[in-house]
C-alpha cells in the first residue's frame, strides 16, 4: 500500500471590515457558522466535537484539536475520503485552520487553510479543488453577515432534491423559476423579497428585505451521472424567521423535487 506523503492543501485569504473577535465569533462558534456556512454543531473547546450538516445523510464529523480565541480554531475530520466515495484509501485525516488577524483601523484579515496527505491518486487532488470551488461562495455570505447580522442568532432554512438533469441545466431551470438573471437586481418571487448580491456559474445569493431579513441561496451540485443535488438555503435573523420557516421550507422543498428542467 502506498504512503500517505503526497501534500494536498488548499488555502483562501479575505479581508474583512469587522473586528477580530467579531470575525472569529462567526467562524469558530456554532450559530456563528451556521449563519454564513451549513448548519453546523460545535462544541468550542480543544477536544470538542464538530459535525458538519451537508445535506441529508451528509454530514463530516470531527474533532477540535485548536482553539485559541479570537485568533485561531483548528479540526480535524477524519473521513473526508469516504464522503468522495474512497473509504478504504490510505489518506490522512484532512485539517481546518481559521486564523484571524487583527489590522489596523478595526479591520482583519481571515486565513482558512485545509490540509492532507494522500498518496497521490487523482481523487484527491480533485477533491481539494472541487472543495475550494464550493468553499469560495459561501465568504460572500460571511461577509453579508459581518456587515448586517454580526452575532444575532441565526434561523435556518435547508431544502435539498437530487434532480435529472445536468447541472448547468438544473441550475439554469433554478434562476428561471425564481427570476435571477443578474448581480445587483431586485427579486420579488416565491415569497421572497430582495436584491440579487452574487450570480455564479453554479450558485446564487439573495440579500433578503422581506418577509424577514437575512439572505437566501440556490445552488447546484452536478453529481456526474446525469443527476444533480439541487439546494434551498435561507439564513434569517429575526424573531418571526421561525414562523417563516415552518411555512416556507415544505413549499421550498416541493419545488425543488418538481423541478421541471429542459431536456434539449
Amino acid at each position: 500500500m502506498s504512503t500517505p506523503d503526497v501534500p494536498l492543501r488548499m488555502e483562501l485569504e479575505f479581508e474583512f471590515d469587522a473586528p477580530a473577535e467579531q470575525v472569529f465569533q462567526a467562524v469558530a462558534t456554532a450559530n456563528g457558522i451556521s449563519s454564513w456556512f451549513v448548519r453546523t454543531d460545535l462544541e468550542a473547546r480543544v477536544g470538542g466535537r464538530i459535525v458538519t450538516h451537508m445535506g441529508p445523510e451528509m454530514e463530516s464529523p470531527g474533532t477540535v484539536t485548536g482553539y485559541d480565541a479570537p485568533h485561531r480554531l483548528r479540526y480535524e475530520e477524519p473521513d473526508w475520503a469516504g464522503m468522495s466515495g474512497h473509504p478504504d484509501a490510505n489518506v490522512t485525516p484532512l485539517v481546518s485552520e481559521f486564523i484571524v488577524e487583527a489590522k489596523s483601523g478595526g479591520s482583519c484579515v481571515l486565513r482558512v487553510v485545509s490540509s492532507a496527505f494522500g498518496t497521490g491518486a487523482d481523487w484527491e487532488q480533485e477533491f481539494i479543488d472541487e472543495m475550494e470551488k464550493g468553499w469560495r461562495p459561501f465568504f460572500d455570505r460571511l461577509r453579508l453577515y459581518l456587515s448586517h447580522f454580526p452575532g444575532q442568532q441565526v434561523t435556518l432554512l435547508e431544502a435539498t432534491a437530487t434532480v435529472p438533469g445536468e447541472g448547468p441545466k438544473v441550475f439554469a431551470a433554478m434562476k428561471k423559476d425564481v427570476g435571477i438573471e443578474k448581480t445587483g437586481q431586485s427579486v420579488d418571487a416565491r415569497g421572497i423579497a430582495g436584491t440579487v448580491e452574487r450570480t455564479g456559474d453554479f450558485d446564487v445569493l439573495v440579500k433578503l428585505d422581506r418577509p424577514v431579513p437575512g439572505f437566501f441561496s440556490l445552488a447546484a451540485m452536478d453529481m456526474g451521472d446525469g443527476k444533480t443535488i439541487a439546494f434551498a438555503q435561507g439564513q434569517f435573523f429575526s424573531p418571526d424567521a421561525a414562523a417563516f420557516v415552518d411555512r416556507a421550507q415544505p413549499e421550498w422543498q416541493a419545488w425543488l423535487e418538481g423541478l421541471a428542467v429542459p431536456t434539449a
